[in-house]
């Protein structure tokens, strides 16, 4: 799987609910409430993952009282121009809520609250593109992605049609237009990109910025067999983007079962091998960033070509197990509910 996929639907493939299924956990902490900051829907190969889908996993047993649908170029308008092409996904979201909001799907708040994607080249150009998906929303849109993730080396897929995305001027002018409109910028990019999440957060200090998927540490191609050394680099990246107070970091979406694993691939993993594989990375997140800025995420449904829904976020409350009351509670909604402006969803 290329990187590239994480962030669109190209080149995957529909995840298999019947060898998942092979798998089935009591829910650890059912009762505990979360909001999901990270989903798609889309159609894919002529495999749909819409609200039925997405209601399926959301009845699993767990606790999920909202969802943040992720922009996945899902949906997008087919003529017009360029620039206004990417409103159909946001019409999209705001008719999916509305099936949530209608009850016949569940009592998530599913799509409650939404970012998407603007073509930040655009400089300043942006802001009327920007309320037309506000408008677009009913409300929902919350904000941005900025897909920035570029590398050097042939063998890391680019997603990013030039390095050093976020530090365009053009980007910039954008940014400063998002930052002003009171709306967020999630950023995906690789593990050695980081640093210029800092100086974003730098230059603008009242935006709300998200790091997308634990800064999406490299463990293929150039750092294939280097998991230590990878380590080692993406974990002072990540404190120093901690010490940001307008970053926030989103927990999920990394490998599971890396190439060179031998054991039995015939079942699907648990929760208890989920948290062993991932434990260290979030753990680091949390200790750098705090709760309060840290969020639990489900990337779904590409994440459900590994794992089920009922055993990913089994797997993270295995990976809080010893955190407060208060702790659980930024990590599984408190810190998704600020960061996405999310109100009325929570029990005082």
């Amino acid at each position: 799987m290329k990187v590239s996929d994480l962030a669109t639907n190209e080149g995957m493939t529909a995840p298999d609910d019947q060898w998942l299924s092979l798998v089935q956990e009591d829910i650890i902490e059912p009762e505990l409430p979360i909001i999901d900051p990270h989903h798609h829907l889309w159609m894919h190969g002529g495999h749909p993952y819409f609200m039925p889908e997405l209601a399926a996993d959301l009845a699993s047993g767990h606790n999920i009282v909202a969802t943040v649908y992720a922009e996945c170029h899902s949906m997008y308008r087919k003529d017009g121009a360029d620039e206004y092409r990417s409103l159909g996904e946001t019409e999209f979201v705001r008719g999916q809520a509305a099936m949530s909001a209608s009850g016949g799907f569940g009592t998530t708040r599913a799509c409650d609250v939404m970012f998407g994607n603007v073509d930040l080249t655009l400089g300043d150009a942006v802001e009327p593109i920007l309320e037309q998906h506000i408008e677009a929303s009913g409300g929902r849109f919350r904000g941005v992605r900025l897909s920035s993730g570029w590398h050097g080396d042939d063998r890391i897929q680019n997603f990013a049609a030039q390095p050093h995305l976020l530090l365009d001027p053009r980007v910039r002018q954008a940014v400063a237009i998002v930052s002003k409109m009171g709306l967020s910028l999630d950023c995906w990019l690789y593990h050695p990109q980081l640093d210029e999440v800092a100086q974003l957060a730098d230059s603008f200090p009242e935006l709300t910025i998200i790091l997308d998927h634990v800064g999406s540490p490299i463990l293929g191609g150039p750092y294939r067999g280097k998991t230590d050394e990878v380590f080692d680099a993406w974990k002072s990246d990540i404190v120093r983007v901690s010490e940001r107070g307008n970053v926030f970091v989103k927990l999920g979406a990394l490998p599971i079962r890396m190439p060179s694993y031998d054991g039995d691939r015939s079942l699907p993993p648990g929760s208890k091998e989920v948290a062993a594989a991932w434990r260290p990375w979030m753990e680091t997140c949390i200790n750098a960033f705090g709760p309060r800025r840290s969020m639990y995420e489900s990337n779904f449904p590409v994440q459900k070509r590994w794992c089920s829904y009922q055993v990913l976020w089994n797997a993270f409350k295995r990976i809080s197990a010893g955190t407060s009351a208060t702790e659980k509670t930024d990590l599984f909604s408190g810190a998704a509910a600020r960061a996405y402006r999310i109100e009325n969803v929570l029990q005082p």
